[in-house]
């Protein structure tokens, strides 16, 4: 009995106030685990610092915004002078009792009233020279175009009277055509639709522009015994009378379509100008490997009827292996500014 109670009386303090108290062992381990766990976390909180420095920022992408699909503004400019050009020639050619031709690009057609004979001219070339925006807000465009119209003689119209010479006895022959310009107010629609504003008004041909500085020297007669004039005349020759191989005129890596079929039987290459030679193109002294000359080349090209015509090519050529070869043939020669030279390869 004594050794019961003395059990009992060790185990009373343990469990008072229902605690109960875990063995030595135990409360050694929790304690190792918790000393573990505060090491780790002292350890990992400089590791996570650094790593959220170097870390790159998240990037937030914004929503993408719907493109707005208007028509650019060189787009509705050719629309402009395309449909000024169609309205024109109905205008041109409609008369008494033809006014229903124009009613499909003048809403108001039906009030207009022509007192011309019908047929009375006909328009042979138009194209719109200058168009600009006029006031009213986008859509409402100002076309000029030019117009040939040839007045067509009484015995060319269907169902005219064979008209006569005054004095001669001869039939008369139709007058020949004339340039004239028109204004032409032109409106586009919410739908892309287009419509004349108003009947066509007649102006005088625009004024002329400054004559443009190009950006060569003096021209100057080519010398046949030049090697550059040689090559320019071997290649223009199969360029466009098609005599020879052009290709053996070609500088590597260029590559040119000749003109086909060939609109010339002979071709002459009359005078050469060059950009940095005050008075034209410079005699070759020498052939350098690689070096380069921007040439104006004024040719003369002879057709099937022995007609000459005119006419000029800006060329780069250039130096390789002893001899000169085509670089390019430039769209448009070379400005006098040199912020505004243009070039184009032609295809």
């Amino acid at each position: 009995m004594k050794r019961r109670e003395r059990v009992q009386e060790e185990r009373l303090p343990a469990e008072a106030g229902g605690w109960s108290v875990a063995s030595l062992g135990a409360s050694a381990n929790t304690v190792t685990v918790i000393r573990r766990l505060m090491w780790a976390m002292l350890v990992a909180g400089p590791v996570l610092g650094v790593w959220a420095l170097l870390s790159p920022p998240a990037v937030v992408v914004p929503a993408a915004q719907p493109v707005r699909q208007d028509r650019s503004g060189w787009e509705e400019a050719a629309g402009a002078g395309g449909f000024a050009e169609l309205f024109l020639s109905a205008y041109l050619t409609a008369g008494d009792g033809t006014e229903v031709l124009l009613a499909p690009f003048l809403p108001t057609a039906r009030d207009v009233v022509l007192d011309a004979e019908a047929g009375s001219q006909t328009v042979e070339r138009l194209a719109a020279v200058k168009v600009r925006r006029a006031g009213g807000g986008r859509g409402y465009w100002s076309v000029t175009v030019a117009a040939v119209v040839n007045p067509v003689s009484d015995k060319a119209r269907p169902g005219g009277a064979r008209g006569t010479k005054p004095g001669s006895g001869q039939a008369e022959e139709p007058q020949g055509g004339v340039l004239r310009y028109f204004q032409v107010p032109v409106m586009a629609g919410k739908d892309g639709a287009w419509s004349a504003v108003a009947l066509p008004a007649e102006v005088g041909a625009p004024l002329p522009s400054d004559a443009v500085a190009l950006g060569y020297g003096q021209s100057a007669p080519a010398n046949g015994s030049d090697a550059a004039a040689q090559t320019l005349a071997g290649f223009f020759s199969a360029f466009l009378a098609g005599a020879g191989d052009m290709d053996r005129y070609l500088a590597p890596g260029t590559s040119l379509a000749p003109v086909s079929p060939p609109p010339y039987q002979r071709v002459e290459v009359f005078a050469l100008a060059e950009t940095g030679s005050p008075s034209g193109a410079t005699a070759d002294s020498g052939i350098a490997q690689g070096q380069k000359r921007e040439l104006l080349v004024d040719v003369v090209a002879t057709d099937v009827q022995g007609q000459k015509r005119p006419l000029a090519y800006a060329v780069s050529i250039v130096a390789r292996d002893g001899r000169w070869e085509i670089a390019s043939v430039a769209g448009a020669p070379v400005l006098g500014s040199p912020a505004s030279k243009q070039t184009g390869e032609v295809q």
